[in-house]
């Protein structure tokens, strides 16, 4: 949902949008819970009492309406653990749309900014 104007109110589809996610999110998060130890599957941090708001629950092939309810495609996660995890696929994501350049293809970029360092160093210029 993209964020709304300051003073603005939300119409009244964004309204049944955000609130179905939230009773969603709020749904497999009690049954990850009941599921699975209260640990950081990452790094094994513990959680309880008010902290146990840090422990988010991670879906692992990243689609979130994909909840079995023997919760094989989540893991709980730390927030940090949880960030970490979604910037490695981002950049998974990212790279393997970045062609790699093979070494007999030329530079993408003709300028070349120390082309004449060498002859400035040896003081030629």
């Amino acid at each position: 949902m993209a964020p709304q104007d300051k003073g603005k109110p939300m119409d009244k589809t964004d309204q049944i949008i955000a609130e179905t996610r939230r009773n969603r999110e709020k749904t497999y998060r009690e049954r990850a819970l009941k599921l699975f130890p209260w640990v950081c599957a990452r790094c094994g941090r513990e959680f309880s009492g008010k902290r146990l708001r840090e422990l988010t629950v991670h879906h692992k092939d990243h689609d979130h309406d994909n909840n079995p309810p023997d919760g094989s495609n989540w893991e709980l996660l730390c927030l940090f653990c949880h960030d970490n995890e979604h910037s490695r696929y981002a950049d998974a994501e990212w790279s393997a749309a970045t062609p790699a350049r093979r070494d007999n293809e030329p530079p993408s970029t003709t300028h070349q900014p120390f082309a004449a360092l060498g002859d400035l160093l040896k003081g030629n210029r």
